[in-house]
């Protein structure tokens, strides 16, 4: 997979956001529902999956494998899994693009069974570190063999039987804890990991969804996920609600564009992902939740979001896994509150698809804020509400996060500011300057 040729973005300030949107599917949710239906014997149904680039992948992927996948003219897929332990051996090479989420749930999947994988992306993803997941697949009995720094391209060769394991994260992610239950799945015994801080756990709800005997209890090193190997999953019919990172850039665009009102459907509530909804809300964002229902296992909402004053906080570093995707648009909204706002706890951004810490700094920096930066964050002088100056040209690092969060920032900056390369958007949120369009009434943009 490779991203369209470089597409720069110039945004302006254009009146309030009003009216409804719909987000995309949730991408750690699609990439999951994916994965679970190609390993149950039978066919299963999703509904709402979203459908860019980083999932797509993962679609490629598990055909590879023998999965049988398929979009239906109505705009849902079926997928005829091949089992448990049924995964074959890929004819060429995985290419990821720039799904880190892919690139280790997969090779958690692979691990375990008796195949040789070789994972490629591309520039991004190539750059990001995967030693902590090939730490704990490498105790399982894989072997991995990755370019220097333990980064793509990597070659795994998985083995069957694998051996259980019993592994505390050292850092929360749920990348991690995921690839270690999905290789479990297909290892004789029980695999445990014990989290210390809690994560997103959508692959818990989904695993026991389509019939893995996995059970979740706390403990004083934290939570305990114990999985059962050599599971039957049996196949499901999915809606994956909308994405609450998606939603994100909505909310903080409604919260700091004077006039803005507007509402955002179906957004995904699970608790382990809406830290940056209440950090708005600490900071003084109007978010009300409304129709409050469960879809799929999950709890869902609509959120109306106005214009309201910010104020600067410190952001609990404890909310940090629970948004820690999210952490770039935080920043901006961090640009337009009253005072200092201090966002630390968030060392993870420095591996994620850019280095988002420094990427963001000086993004906002090039517009004109004043940003310290922190080995962990950064703390963040905001305007007021006022417009900030804008006028940069920003580098946004084939970063799909920095670019949509900068094109946030300059619908209230006094002068134009530009993306250099909007194309990797569509790795997450292919119809996100349609809707802008649409919301805003933004006209003449090439992306």
């Amino acid at each position: 997979m490779s991203h369209a040729p470089s597409q720069p973005y110039r945004v302006t300030a254009r009146g309030p956001l009003t009216g409804t949107i719909t987000v995309p599917g949730d991408k750690s949710i699609s990439h999951r529902s994916l994965m679970l239906s190609a390993l149950a014997v039978g066919t299963s149904r999703i509904d709402g999956l979203l459908e860019g680039e980083d999932v797509l992948a993962t679609a490629a992927a598990m055909r590879a494998m023998g999965a049988r996948i398929e979009r239906q003219a109505d705009g849902s897929w079926q997928v005829d899994g091949v089992g448990v332990g049924g995964l074959l051996q890929p004819a060429t090479a995985l290419d990821m693009g720039n799904s880190g989420t892919s690139t280790r749930l997969l090779m958690g999947l692979v691990a375990s069974h008796l195949i040789t994988a070789t994972f490629i992306g591309d520039a991004s993803l190539s750059g990001r570190p995967m030693g902590r997941v090939i730490e704990p697949l490498e105790r399982m009995g894989a072997a991995i063999t990755a370019s220097p720094g333990g980064r793509l391209p990597l070659m795994l060769r998985g083995i069957t039987p694998a051996v259980p394991i019993e592994y505390t994260l050292p850092i929360a992610s749920a990348q991690v804890k995921s690839a270690i239950l999905l290789a479990g799945l297909n290892t004789p015994g029980i695999t445990r990991v014990i989290e210390p801080i809690p994560t997103r756990d959508h692959s818990e709800r989904m695993l026991a969804g389509f019939g893995a005997t996995l059970t979740v209890e706390s403990s004083p090193a934290g939570r305990i996920i114990s999985i059962h190997g050599e599971a039957e999953l049996k196949p499901q019919a999915i809606t994956v609600p909308g994405d609450p990172s998606s939603a994100a850039f909505w909310l903080v665009a409604a919260s700091i564009v004077p006039g803005s009102d507007m509402i955002v459907r179906n957004v995904g509530l699970n608790p382990t992902r809406t830290g940056v909804i209440a950090a708005l809300r600490m900071m003084g964002a109007d978010i009300v939740e409304l129709d409050g229902r469960t879809v799929g296992g999950e709890p869902v909402a609509d959120l109306r979001v106005r214009h309201a004053p910010l104020t600067a906080i410190e952001v609990p570093p404890d909310l940090a896994p629970s948004m820690i995707d999210e952490y770039p648009v935080l920043f901006v909204a961090a640009a337009f509150a009253t005072g200092r706002t201090i966002a630390r706890g968030a060392h993870e951004l420095r591996v994620k698809e850019s280095d988002r810490i420094a990427t963001m700094a000086a993004a906002l920096s090039a517009c004109g804020v004043a940003v310290t930066e922190h080995e962990d964050g950064l703390s963040i002088d905001g305007s007021g509400g006022d417009a900030i100056p804008g006028g940069a040209t920003i580098a946004s690092k084939l970063d799909h996060r920095i670019a949509m969060s900068m094109v946030v920032a300059g619908l209230h900056a006094a002068r134009a500011v530009t993306i250099d390369d909007a194309a990797p958007v569509a790795t997450s949120y292919p119809r996100f300057f349609m809707s802008l369009d649409r919301l805003a009434g933004i006209t003449g943009a090439d992306a």
